[in-house]
């Protein structure tokens, strides 16, 4: 994509994270990862069906199952089943164009990894969370696992040392932004957004 010019200002940028949406089989076999690993119930579950939402996806008269559940941070996370017919899995390797992971700070990279393991989640490495050994998080910990419909979890541990940028802003999660090689491998309260991305009914 080439440089673009539009309107400047907070109007035309973002001001933050609302949701994330996932595409899955099956919102029950999702919701059998996410419920017991965050401990948290989906906030919500319905058929999304209305016209509108098939003019926004530029599928006429789609209809999607769909849940919602609480990501730590305020976040939404929606698992979506669309009922449509010819649907193919993606392929799960990270390094093919158009793949995304969700990362999620954790307080410990090992214990977290247990309970994604015991969850569902399958370990790129099996061997567990690997130590950062350079860079902006030199001392964090991170791995990557891949989890319902193929989609990538990364756990990222923050470094006990040098959280913070001398500007004291904290440094960026992504274990790819510190490593040379690809990676081998108490939820604060959220509160829903007054907004939903898709009303309800």
């Amino acid at each position: 994509m080439g440089a673009a010019t539009g309107t400047s200002g907070i109007a035309a940028s973002a001001i933050a994270v609302h949701h994330i949406g996932m595409s899955v089989a099956s919102v029950d076999d999702a919701l059998g990862f996410w419920e017991p690993f965050l401990g948290v119930p989906a906030r919500w579950r319905t058929t999304l069906d209305r016209p509108y939402l098939g003019a926004i996806l530029g599928i006429p008269g789609v209809a999607i199952k769909a849940a919602f559940i609480d990501l730590p941070g305020g976040a939404i996370l929606e698992l979506l089943d669309y009922q449509t017919p010819g649907k193919t899995a993606n392929p799960d390797a990270t390094p093919n164009p158009g793949n995304v992971h969700l990362c999620l700070a954790v307080e410990d990279a090992a214990t977290a990894w247990r309970h994604a393991v015991a969850c569902g989640a399958r370990p790129v490495c099996p061997d567990g969370p690997i130590e950062i050994d350079g860079g902006p998080n030199l001392g964090a910990r991170g791995a990557y696992l891949r989890i319902h419909d193929g989609v990538t979890l990364e756990l990222f541990q923050p470094p006990k040392r040098n959280c913070h940028t001398p500007q004291g802003k904290p440094h960026s999660g992504g274990i790819l932004r510190a490593l040379d090689r690809p990676p081998c491998g108490n939820r604060p309260t959220a509160s829903w957004p007054a907004r939903f991305a898709v009303q309800p009914r």
